[in-house]
């Protein structure tokens, strides 16, 4: 973990996988700066947090602009549907920044995915934000396994993808801290094939009647 304690805004922040992400990580070295269109939704996260983490470095953003202007690492906890408005109004003070898509385009019924074959949400994000360093991260992950991220007693792995190998290394951090095993899967192009994964574990979980507390799981010798 660095010594310099990192900002982190989190996009979206109110939602079930923004809020879940920001309890899991605000006990650790980590500033967070919190946005959400309902910011009526932030004061309850804030005391939830502060209950367990009194300690925990928070504070509630007005825009998402000014939140990415202060942050070194940008979290979008927001539909694939929002990442272009998001990325339109951040792109100026998101340059050279980590940028984490954790979004999954899938459509209503969870029956496939929005984007095209070649492409992800991911690369979409990044092309939007050339200048930015994109990872994809947590879209593997169900909220619920935030908090418990040992599932039938084995730690959920949790894919990363990126081009950039500080960046990698600085998601890397902050998956472990939010509880989970990281595995950087490859590059940016790979994340096609983890948003595909994670709609195959939402089909299965509602066919099992998983209640949303599922993960993957690599297996070795």
């Amino acid at each position: 973990m660095p010594i310099t304690k990192q900002t982190i805004a989190i996009i979206g922040a109110g939602g079930n996988m923004g809020s879940a992400i920001a309890k899991s990580i605000a006990g650790d070295n980590y500033r967070l700066l919190l946005f959400d269109r309902a910011p009526e939704q932030l004061g309850t996260l804030t005391e939830e947090i502060q209950q367990v983490q009194p300690e925990a470095d928070l504070e509630s953003m007005n825009c998402p602009h000014e939140s990415s202007w202060e942050a070194d690492i940008i979290i979008l906890a927001v539909p694939h549907k929002a990442e272009k408005e998001i990325a339109d109004k951040i792109r100026d003070v998101a340059t050279q920044k980590i940028v984490i898509s954790i979004a999954n385009p899938v459509d209503g019924d969870f029956s496939k995915l929005t984007t095209a074959p070649d492409t992800s949400a991911a690369e979409e994000l990044q092309q939007w934000l050339p200048h930015s360093k994109v990872v994809k991260a947590f879209n593997t992950t169900f909220a619920a396994d935030f908090g418990q991220p040992l599932i039938d007693g084995k730690q959920a792995d949790a894919f990363i993808a990126g081009d950039d190998e500080n960046a990698l290394e600085a998601v890397t951090e902050l998956v472990e801290t939010a509880g989970f095993n990281p595995i950087i899967a490859g590059d940016l192009s790979v994340s096609g094939t983890l948003e595909r994964m994670q709609l195959l574990l939402m089909q299965l979980t509602i066919r099992n009647n998983d209640e949303w507390l599922a993960g993957w799981k690599i297996l070795r010798n």
